[in-house]
C-alpha cells in the first residue's frame, strides 16, 4: 500500500508542478490538494512506528497542510492566512518529534542562523508581514530542532526520516520565501514544490 501511495502521490506531485510551471490553474487546484491529501492517507495507513499520539500529531498537520495549500492558491490576500496554516502545521509537527525527547539545545543556535540570513536578505520587502513572517520562520526551526533532538535522543529510522522530512520542509519554505518577497526565480515551482512534497512524504513516513 505505501508502495502504490507513494507512487500517486509522485505523479500527483509532478502534475502540481507541471500546472505551477505553465500556470494551468485548473490543473493546479485539482493535483495540488489531492498530493497532500494522498500523503494524509499513507500517514494514516502505515504500520504504526510511534506512539498513536506521534501519528495523530501528523495528520492534523497534514489537514492544516492541506488547507495552506488551498489559501495559497487564492489570490493574494489570503497568504497571511496559508501562513498560520503552515504555522499550525509546524507546531503539530514539533509536537509529535518533542515526544520522550531531551532538550539537546546545542542543535537550535546554530539553526537561528538560517532565519537570521533569510530576514536580513528580504526583510526590506516584507512590509507588514515583517511580524508573521518572523514568527513563521522561528517555529519551523523550532520544529527542525526537535527533529534533530529525536534523532539524537531515540536514533531510530522514524527519526531520521522525520529530520529529513523537517530540513527539506525548512528548504522549501527558505526558497518559497526568497521567491516571493526576493528574487523570484524560473525553476521556483519545481524547486519549492518538490523539496514540499518530498518533505510531507518522509513525515508521513516517520509515523
Amino acid at each position: 500500500m505505501a508502495i502504490f501511495l507513494s507512487i500517486l502521490i509522485l505523479v500527483c506531485a509532478c502534475l502540481t508542478i507541471y500546472a505551477s510551471l505553465t500556470d494551468h490553474r485548473t490543473l493546479q487546484y485539482i493535483a495540488k490538494p489531492l498530493t497532500t491529501a494522498l500523503i494524509l492517507v499513507m500517514a494514516l495507513t502505515l504500520p504504526a512506528a510511534n506512539a498513536p499520539t506521534y501519528r495523530q500529531y501528523i495528520a492534523v498537520g497534514l489537514v492544516f497542510s492541506l488547507l495552506g495549500d488551498i489559501l495559497l492558491m487564492l489570490p493574494k490576500n489570503m497568504f497571511i492566512y496559508g501562513i498560520v496554516s503552515f504555522l499550525l502545521t509546524h507546531l503539530c509537527y514539533t509536537a509529535a518529534f518533542t515526544q520522550g525527547t531531551e532538550l539537546h539545545i546545542q542543535w537550535l543556535l546554530p539553526l537561528l542562523l538560517i532565519p537570521a540570513m533569510v530576514s536580513f536578505f528580504i526583510w526590506s520587502r516584507l512590509g507588514k508581514l515583517r511580524v508573521p513572517v518572523l514568527i513563521y520562520e522561528l517555529v519551523i526551526i523550532t520544529m527542525v530542532w526537535r527533529a534533530l533532538a529525536q534523532l539524537e535522543t531515540l536514533g531510530t529510522q522514524s527519526a531520521l526520516l522525520a529530520v529529513y522530512g523537517a530540513l527539506f520542509f525548512l528548504l522549501s519554505d527558505t526558497m518559497l520565501a526568497i521567491d516571493r518577497f526576493g528574487k523570484h526565480f524560473r525553476l521556483a515551482p519545481l524547486l519549492v514544490l518538490g523539496t514540499y512534497y518530498l518533505a510531507q512524504w518522509l513525515i508521513a513516513m516517520s509515523v
